[in-house]
């Protein structure tokens, strides 16, 4: 059974930073395109970021560029999320999700848990 493994979120102050992880529990799956969602309290989930195999093809939501990274290291099968200058606005439940090829804003067909981030202002 695939699962994927979010880590990373946390409760910080509005200016702050934070960096979420992401890794399936085995080497096994390695997904070409693996992304970010978030869904905050009374709101649908909506795409944060994605990205390819390589990294070098990227994409994000426009209420987080500039702020938000995403990136991977294959070696450690791990996609991260780095969040600076985190706003209020952030806080949300983040997802990682997971697929074997397509768009990277969606659909995904893998997701994990999700971690908390709470940004207090």
């Amino acid at each position: 059974q695939v699962q994927l493994v979010e880590s990373g979120g946390g409760l910080v102050q509005a200016g702050a930073s934070l960096r979420l992880s992401c890794a399936p529990s085995g080497r096994t799956f390695r997904p070409n395109v693996m992304g970010w969602f978030r869904q905050a309290p009374g709101k649908e989930r909506e795409f944060v970021a994605g990205i390819n195999w390589s990294g070098g093809v990227t994409s994000y939501a426009d209420s987080v560029k500039g702020r938000f990274t995403i990136s991977r290291d294959n070696a450690k099968n791990t996609v991260y999320l780095q969040m600076n200058s985190l706003r209020s606005e952030d806080t949300a439940v983040y997802y990682c999700a997971a697929k074997k090829a397509g768009s990277l804003i969606g659909p995904y067909d893998y997701w994990g848990q999700g971690t908390q981030v709470t940004v207090s202002s």
